[in-house]
């Protein structure tokens, strides 16, 4: 027995040997900041010195900061103005170019996902050239039809939805292809079954599509929420928080922590957004779990 386990022996010790440099990256550049911001959010620690040890306190702070509930409730707008309305638009256009008939089907897709493979400061940029308030494109249009300029991104009832208009457009090509490939998952047996008994494109697409892309709904939802709440380039060079702090999302109050060299309270913010996504992550899973529970 013994001559027969050396080898076996033996070759476990060459694969974890291969596997080795993989956990110890991992370790270096993965567990170690984590647990370090963990421990740092327990302290007050501008940068310099030795850090202060003061519990939950920096916790305690930002839970009854209003600026931080204000913060989580502009992501959350932006939440509501994008992922609901993206959501619907996705599924809907991934159902209409999964159709073999469709002509040009391979250039649709492509051209809806140029915007996610975009650079983001590109985009940005744009952004800004497009909706200026007094050169921007959009109200130019809106001049030749005789209508008013709107301060798009200079007026805290514009700002908003401009960044979350930029979100939808940036991030739609993502989701698409998300629904792509829920929607390759589902049998074709099963719309020729309900083709068989009656059903119509309608009947179908509510009672076969939406249910059996309930999971895939459910993954876009948890993904959406962790960029939405965690976002900081879009507000950083669009708006730069601004007007009047409308846009200063939960990402951009995070920045803005660390950038006056509040680390403890910076880490402490890190760690209360991932407690808060988790929870809405959680939430989303089971609102959008199958009836026909875990199969």
């Amino acid at each position: 027995m013994s001559t027969s386990a050396s080898p076996v022996r033996r070759d476990a010790r060459w694969a974890y040997l291969f596997i080795a440099p993989f956990f110890l990256v991992f370790a270096a550049f993965g567990l170690y900041p984590l647990g370090y911001a963990l421990l740092l959010s327990f302290t007050d620690w501008h940068g310099a010195g030795v850090a202060n040890w003061i519990g939950f306190d920096n916790y305690t702070y930002l839970l009854g900061s209003g600026e931080f509930w204000a913060s989580l409730g502009r992501s959350g707008v932006i939440w509501l103005l994008v992922v609901p309305a993206q959501a619907v638009l996705s599924l809907v256009l991934a159902v209409l170019l999964s159709r073999p008939d469709l002509r040009g089907r391979g250039l649709f897709r492509t051209a809806f996902i140029v915007p996610f493979v975009t650079p983001l400061i590109a985009m940005a940029e744009i952004w800004i050239v497009m909706y200026d308030e007094d050169f921007g494109l959009v109200n130019a249009v809106l001049g030749f039809f005789g209508l008013p300029d709107v301060g798009w991104l200079t007026t805290t009832a514009w700002a908003k939805p401009t960044l979350a208009l930029l979100v939808l457009w940036k991030t739609t090509g993502f989701a698409i292809i998300l629904m792509l490939a829920g929607l390759q998952a589902i049998g074709r047996e099963v719309y020729e079954a309900a083709e068989i008994d009656g059903a119509g494109a309608w009947t179908k697409f509510w009672r076969i599509t939406v249910p059996l892309m309930r999971r895939t709904i459910a993954f876009y939802v948890v993904t959406m929420t962790l960029i939405v709440f965690q976002m900081f380039a879009e507000p950083y060079v669009v708006t730069r928080g601004g007007p009047y702090n409308s846009t200063t999302t939960a990402g951009l109050y995070l920045y803005d922590n660390i950038r006056s060299s509040d680390f403890g309270t910076g880490a402490a913010n890190s760690f209360l957004l991932v407690l808060l996504v988790f929870g809405l992550s959680l939430l989303a899973v089971r609102l959008l779990r199958s009836k026909e529970g875990t199969r």
